[in-house]
């Protein structure tokens, strides 16, 4: 199975750019704790560090959809109930 994670550079570079928006949060979540900021206020950044995540979930199951699932169903590779269940797999995944 195709492995590769970015098929073209923009995609890649939108990546990183939401992985540093999510790093730029988190810092200021450590900062904001660190002066023992208002708890209402950390979390709402704490929110923001998760939304940026779960944008970058996103892009990356987009990408492995429209490239590694229809690459190995165009080759007749595809097991549908693995997919599903690697897919579900992860959604179910507690953290």
């Amino acid at each position: 199975m195709n492995t590769r994670l970015y098929r073209k550079e923009p995609l890649k570079s939108q990546i990183i750019h939401r992985l540093k928006i999510a790093k730029g949060h988190l810092e200021k979540v450590i900062e904001m704790v660190d002066e023992d900021r208002y708890c209402i206020n950390v979390i709402n950044q704490s929110r923001a560090v998760q939304e940026a995540l779960r944008k970058v979930d996103e892009i990356v199951l987009k990408n492995h959809l429209q490239s590694c699932v229809i690459d190995q169903a165009k080759k007749g590779r595809i097991d549908e109930k693995k997919l599903i269940d690697e897919i579900l797999t992860v959604f179910r995944n507690k953290i």
